[in-house]
């Protein structure tokens, strides 16, 4: 890791429940000494890469012990319908950020920290680099139709993995000289050819899987050709469903063995994308629970 061009980025993508497998890569990275020079999150990763940012010293044991008390409910509360604009408020994301100490505003996070959200109006990305934290974590986990859209500076917003499930590009954007990437679920993974069943759900699960991994490889390897980008594995064989709560600890304690060991056999020899073959992951067929919901596109 010491090999890698200053300044180094990491990179947190979306997930949902399945970022517990971030906070096991972020436990790998932190036992290895290793502070990035920024920080670039989207969705469920804009709320951990934030939570890394203002507490360089070590974050992964505070996220494992809120990760693996969460519940659906906390982050999803049926029942308080906020409007037509979305089926759940964003109450339960706000106690969530409450609690994790963070300042009120980005320039105030001690690692430089970037928020990615979609602009609902143009397509474009929303890079949130300054101003106030909140509405920036809220805007990049909106996912849209089941969390609140953020007006935020003219602009309506909504989750920044629609565009950039994994953003590398904002990273370099923002200047890395390399980036180190945090991504998680079956669309991280190379994806077995499969024909799915002839059903209206599996049909639109597996191109959905599809659409989000094509914008992930074609992202990686943009950047790639221009830095050395490293994406650390999470040895993950089975990815629970986008809903379920209940398998954090182990997304945690294997994802920080696997990307551990990685590390430790990583040598950086200039641009490339570094990247284990053997991840167990690459060869696992999701299924169609993990790959159906909207949920899965951010928080």
């Amino acid at each position: 890791m010491h090999a890698l061009p200053r300044p180094v980025a990491v990179v947190v993508g979306a997930g949902g429940v399945l970022g517990a497998a971030h906070v096991g890569a972020g436990y790998a990275l932190e036992e290895r000494g290793f502070v990035p020079d920024l920080i670039v999150g989207t969705s469920v990763g804009a709320l951990i890469g934030a939570i890394a940012a203002a507490h360089p010293d070590g974050s992964a044991p505070w996220l494992d012990r809120v990760w693996t008390r969460l519940r659906r409910r906390e982050v999803y509360p049926l029942g308080y319908l906020s409007s037509r604009v979305s089926v759940f408020t964003d109450r339960g994301l706000r106690r969530l950020i409450a609690r994790a100490g963070l300042p009120s505003r980005i320039e105030q996070l001690p690692i430089p920290f970037t928020a990615v959200a979609m602009d609902l109006g143009t397509g474009a990305p929303a890079l949130l680099d300054h101003g106030d934290l909140e509405s920036a974590l809220l805007a990049s986990a909106a996912v849209p139709g089941i969390l609140p859209p953020v007006d935020r500076e003219g602009r309506t917003l909504v989750d920044g993995g629609v565009i950039a499930y994994v953003p590398v590009l904002a990273a370099l954007q923002a200047g890395a000289a390399s980036v180190v990437v945090l991504s998680t679920g079956p669309e991280s993974s190379p994806l077995p050819p499969a024909v799915p069943r002839r059903r209206a759900s599996a049909i639109a699960a597996r191109a959905g899987l599809l659409l989000i991994h094509h914008q992930i490889e074609r992202d990686l390897h943009e950047v790639s050709q221009r830095v050395p980008t490293v994406v650390l594995p999470t040895g993950i064989d089975t990815w629970p469903a986008p809903w379920d709560f209940g398998h954090a600890q182990r997304l945690i304690s294997t994802a920080s063995r696997t990307a551990g060991d990685f590390l430790d056999g990583l040598h950086i020899s200039g641009p490339g994308l570094y990247r284990a073959d053997d991840d167990p992951a690459a060869s696992t067929r999701p299924d169609e629970a993990s790959t159906s919901s909207v949920l899965e596109v951010g928080l």
